[in-house]
């Protein structure tokens, strides 16, 4: 997809919604969305893009991989209906930056303060794993949000949204090594976090527990509080 100058963040979603530039992730995504999970199977889904969500004056950013195939592929909010969802949202409520600590569909009254949350690839991919054209295609939009949105910090979940927030962002040499609690100054002095996913292996493995994810959210309230700490 060819770069596009755009003035707001409605424009980006337009253009997000509507995309069909991936060939095998518009087949996936719609036969998920026909098919339907037998817990879901009275439910009509998105089967669409899914546009970032959140205060489009937001300070700090949060980047995922791809939407998951019965979460908001279903219901067309990133990170909404699903498990990795509960986590995060939680998480966000406990730290301030959401009004309450879940997210199960796109009317369900939740409000973000100081937040958007988007992700490198809109669709949902096959096995979760976006390839590396469909991962450049969808890059656009990615740095469409962040050059609207007025950040300070961006919250890298897992490797993936890492390298793509260093790709879009202009990051010049080698890159530095993802993990949890990492910190990056990027080369206009705003800061990358990252935090392990949280994702369904991550989480009932203990991998990252609310402790973890909780002191990253905290992190990034410092920051914006203090760029210089």
């Amino acid at each position: 997809m060819a770069a596009a100058r755009y003035l707001d963040l409605a424009a980006v979603e337009r253009d997000v919604v509507t995309c069909r530039a991936c060939p095998r992730l518009v087949a996936w995504r719609e036969q998920v969305a026909r098919e339907k999970r037998a817990a879901y199977a009275d439910q009509e889904y998105w089967g669409r893009p899914v546009p970032g969500f959140g205060d489009p004056g937001a300070a700090v950013v949060v980047v995922g991989l791809a939407p998951a195939a019965h979460g908001a592929n279903r219901t067309g909010r990133m990170f909404t209906g699903d498990r990795s969802g509960e986590w995060l949202y939680a998480s966000l409520s406990r730290t301030g930056f959401a009004n309450q600590p879940t997210s199960v569909a796109r009317d369900d009254g939740l409000r973000l303060s100081g937040v958007w949350i988007t992700a490198p690839v809109r669709c949902a991919p096959p096995a979760n794993r976006p390839a590396v054209d469909e991962r450049d295609r969808c890059a656009p939009f990615l740095a469409a949000e962040l050059g609207l949105v007025p950040w300070r910090v961006v919250v890298a979940l897992g490797g993936f949204g890492w390298g793509a927030v260093l790709r879009v962002t202009g990051w010049d040499g080698r890159k530095p090594r993802f993990g949890h609690g990492a910190e990056v100054a990027l080369p206009d002095g705003r800061r990358l976090l990252g935090s392990y996913h949280v994702s369904q292996q991550n989480t009932f493995t203990g991998r990252l527990t609310e402790a973890m994810l909780d002191a990253v959210f905290l992190r990034a309230h410092e920051i914006v509080a203090d760029p210089g700490r």
